[in-house]
């Protein structure tokens, strides 16, 4: 990972002030995210259905997020990622209005969750690309996973939060979206920081630049490695997409129980961001990271035939703290591998894949839950990831034998 030639333009208000960022705008669309899937159910009770929310949020991200890459590479990320956060609070007033006028049937809403995906598009790579030129390099790895931290916390109380304000009605719920968007983007816009290097025009199209992008992912086995595990592991064991299944109809907990069912997996992941952050992996990254994916799908299979809320709650903080270091092993690597001049690219290739396993795979879990019943399609899921980290630590020998995090950065190509 290239170094800055003066790291004297790093300022600790810009992380903070990133930090906070990330906390505001992760709370409101968990918020916004709890109200659409428990509004869905409510109007449906149909599982294919809330599989829609997810999937209406992915083509869109999948088709703009390589363009935003681009764009995040040529613009200031700081510009950028301050209107798709105005945009995101566009989509909750649009939510809203919905709400107010009585809008009949559900696919207003659907129209509202593709705007709401493209954006997200632009979020997911913009943000990411951002943070290497907010800290040095030597605080990278704690910056993760402090920022990691934040994250986790903000899902913590965000689902929590989104369930206790439903009980006042999807109006209050998206206006608190909306505001906290908006607050969001206002903050974003003052960030300053270390800048990249001024754009050189090379003449390569901008599907030229795309693809430099993805040829860089592809000829790097560790990078590839792990952010293709993350994709099937999730993809296939992804539990949260039923989780208003679970709450309303097996675990029978209403739309407060969902908010702690959404809010345990976040616990589980917290507690580990805030222990990688005092006690950061040091030695055998790769093995500890396919150690963790293959816990986090037996705690899937565990909370798949749970019928006991509490229990449900451990395995989901299970599956929780096991995420959370494959996110934090995932994110070093690609930081230290990637030069500044392909930092959104890169980036946006890593959320193309982090979209598809999150949006893609509630698609998929609602999918197969109309077909099988719920508890055998998250079952089911919980042995696929078991056959995708075998399958994976065969396919990846250079991620499974990484030793240090900075490893990355020599790591072999193919």
């Amino acid at each position: 990972m290239s170094s800055p030639p003066d790291s004297t333009v790093y300022r600790d208000r810009d992380f903070r002030v990133f930090a906070a960022v990330r906390f505001i705008v992760t709370i409101a669309s968990n918020v916004q995210s709890v109200a659409i899937g428990f509004l869905i159910v409510t109007l449906t009770h149909s599982p294919l259905e809330l599989g829609l929310v997810g999937l209406c949020q992915f083509v869109p991200m999948f088709l703009l997020t390589l363009p935003a890459g681009d764009l995040a590479d040529r613009m200031d990320q700081r510009r950028l990622l301050s209107a798709t956060q105005a945009m995101q609070s566009v989509c909750a007033g649009l939510f809203l209005l919905l709400i107010v006028f009585h809008t009949g049937g559900t696919w207003p809403y659907y129209l509202v969750l593709i705007l709401f995906g493209a954006t997200r598009g632009f979020y997911g790579a913009t943000s990411q690309s951002l943070m290497p030129f907010l800290v040095p390099p030597e605080k990278l790895p704690r910056a993760i996973a402090l920022s990691s931290s934040v994250f986790t916390t903000a899902t913590i109380a965000g689902p929590a939060l989104g369930g206790f304000i439903y009980i006042l009605g999807p109006t209050v719920t998206f206006s608190v979206s909306l505001t906290l968007m908006l607050i969001a983007s206002v903050l974003t816009a003052t960030l300053g920081g270390r800048r990249r290097p001024p754009h050189v025009d090379t003449g390569a199209s901008r599907l030229e630049r795309v693809k430099e992008g993805i040829d860089f992912v592809r000829h790097r086995p560790v990078v590839l490695g792990a952010i293709s595990l993350d994709l099937f592991a999730v993809l296939l064991g992804g539990a949260t997409a039923l989780l208003p299944l679970y709450a309303s109809d097996i675990l029978k907990v209403g739309a407060v129980g969902l908010g702690f069912l959404r809010a345990a997996t976040a616990v589980g992941a917290a507690g580990m961001a805030f222990a990688l952050a005092r006690w950061p992996i040091h030695r055998h990254t790769g093995i500890i990271m396919f150690a963790a994916v293959a816990l986090f799908g037996v705690a899937t299979i565990v909370f798949g035939i749970s019928t006991n809320f509490y229990l449900s709650l451990g395995a989901l903080a299970v599956m929780g703290a096991a995420d959370m270091i494959s996110v934090f092993v995932r994110s070093a690597l690609i930081q230290y591998a990637t030069p500044d001049s392909m930092r959104g690219r890169v980036s946006a290739v890593s959320m193309l894949f982090i979209g598809a396993s999150n949006e893609l795979g509630e698609f998929e879990s609602g999918t197969t839950a109309a077909w099988w019943g719920t508890v055998p399609a998250v079952v089911v899921g919980g042995l696929g990831t078991l056959a995708v980290v075998a399958a994976w630590m065969w396919l990846f020998p250079p991620l499974r034998k990484i030793d240090r995090l900075s490893d990355a950065e020599t790591a072999p190509t193919s």
